[in-house]
Parts: C-alpha cells; structure tokens; sequence
C-alpha cells in the first residue's frame, strides 16, 4: 500500500509535530483539532520551527516553502475521507480515543489505516471500536517529535502483517528508526522509563537524597543527557502519573505502584514545567 495523504488529528504539541515531520517528508497533511484555534495555533509553531530551521541551515528556504504548501488545515474530522493514513495523537483517554476510531471507520475509506500515537493505552482495546482492526495500530512518536528519531511502532492483536510493514516503511521515510513492539501496558519506552523516573521520585520522597542531586547522579554516574526529574517535568507529572497508573492496573504488581508524592504533586498542580513548578521552578 502507498501512503499519500495524512491527516494528523490533535494540533497540540505531539500533533503539530507530527504533521510538520509528515510534511517535511513529501507527504500531504491535513491538521484537525476540535478547537479551530488550536490549528490555527499549531501551524504558526510548525513555521516558526522550520524559520528557525532555515536560520541554522538545516534546511533551506525552499524546502520551508515546500513543507508548508503540503500543510493544509482540516475543516472537520469528515475530511479524512480522502487520506490513506490518519494518524490520532489527542488526549490519553479510551473513551475518547474509541469514539473518534469508530467515527474515522465510518468516515475513511477501507485502505485507510487507523494510526494511535498513544503512549499507554492499548491498541487492542482501540481497534476493537472499528470494523478494520487489522488496519489499527500503534505509531508513538518521542517528543519533541522532529528531533526524536525513534518511533515505537505497535502491533495490536489483529494488527496485520502488511499494516504493520506499512507503518514501518513510512517511518523511515519520515527519517526515523522504528521498533516493532507488543501490545502490553507502556509498550517497551514508558515500561521501561517511567518505573525509573517513579523510583527517583521515591528518592526524593524518602529523603534519599535532593531532586538536583539525583539528577546529578543519573548525568554523570549513568552518562544520562537529563536527569529523571528534569526529565518528569519536561513530560508532565500528571502524564508521569496517568501513564505509572496504566502500568499499575495493567500489571497488577506493586513494583509500578505510584509514589504518593507524585499524586500530591499532581493534585497541588504542580505538573512541572508546562505549569512553572514541579520538581524544579521554572519561570
């Protein structure tokens, strides 16, 4: 199958990123979002990532045009009925997520492959809304999404061999490497990832040692480029805790137990640095 037209649904900073590699690779992509507002949003930082792009050379002015020209804004989800992938990356909620799977399966034609960017929840589950899961899987990009090489791509239960070889040829069109993972609770990034920044956080809560310590620890012990803390407020303590949540009711083992001052973090709005203050203050 030859993929020619996108459509990314969620102009957040996930979906704009996603739309603009899409893009930048030749492919033509539709941006939705509910909020006509936010794409209105996510196409302006799309410019200005590829204006700073041009400014370091990375890029030419050309190549910016070009992008841009292939980025267009979606009127309403019924314009997918023209692409041949739709790629969903809105927030992390089943129900949410199953209702607008089963409106894509009546809007899209039956090539189309249904595409999650989830990074928790279960593939199976979602492609269990449509009449097509075996054309429904997982595609979960690193963030931010036109730096980070890596694509997780994820196979659910009745996910197909030529969809899953589709996915994973488009992604390294769009210049990244991608992992075929099973379908368990946090893929193989976020079971591996979040247990660590959870088990930091215990640190701190037990009084081990300080954030900016345990941060020092993991950079210069470990040769980690962020440290776990700094790392959970990039990602958002309540993202930090949604996704140990997934883990721990997925798994049923304590080991994924979130740690209570992660919940208190969470429930006093301190979310990191989308909100100006998690493990660290920022302005």
């Amino acid at each position: 199958m030859t993929i020619k037209k996108v459509m990314v649904i969620g102009a957040g900073q996930m979906g704009s990123g996603i739309a603009q590699v899409n893009a930048q690779a030749g492919f033509d992509v539709l941006l939705y979002d509910a909020n006509q507002e936010a794409i209105e949003k996510g196409l302006q930082h799309i410019e200005k990532l590829l204006i700073r792009a041009v400014d370091k050379e990375r890029i030419t002015e050309d190549e910016k045009t070009a992008t841009l020209k292939r980025l267009q804004p979606a009127k309403s989800l019924k314009d997918a009925e023209s692409c041949d992938l739709v790629i969903e990356a809105i927030v992390e909620n089943m129900d949410v997520k199953t209702k607008v799977f089963r409106e894509l399966d009546e809007i899209t034609p039956e090539h189309t492959i249904l595409a999650t960017n989830t990074s928790s929840l279960p593939i199976t589950e979602i492609a269990a809304a449509t009449k097509r899961p075996e054309k429904v899987i997982g595609m979960h990009f690193m963030n931010p999404v036109p730096v980070m090489k890596l694509v997780e791509v994820i196979r659910g239960i009745q996910t197909s061999d030529e969809t899953y070889e589709t996915i994973a040829k488009m992604s390294e069109a769009l210049g990244k490497t991608s992992v075929e993972v099973a379908d368990f609770p946090g893929f193989a990034a976020n079971r591996i990832l979040m247990p660590m920044i959870n088990e930091a956080i215990y640190a701190v809560y037990e009084g081990v040692a300080t954030p900016e310590d345990i941060d020092t620890v993991m950079k210069l012990g470990m040769n980690h480029p962020m440290g776990p803390l700094t790392l959970a407020d990039f990602i958002g303590l309540d993202t930090c805790l949604y996704i140990m949540e997934v883990l721990y009711e997925g798994f049923g083992d304590s080991k994924y137990r979130p740690c209570p001052l992660l919940r208190k973090y969470v429930k006093a709005g301190w979310l990191g640095k989308k909100s100006g203050r998690g493990f660290y203050v920022y302005d």
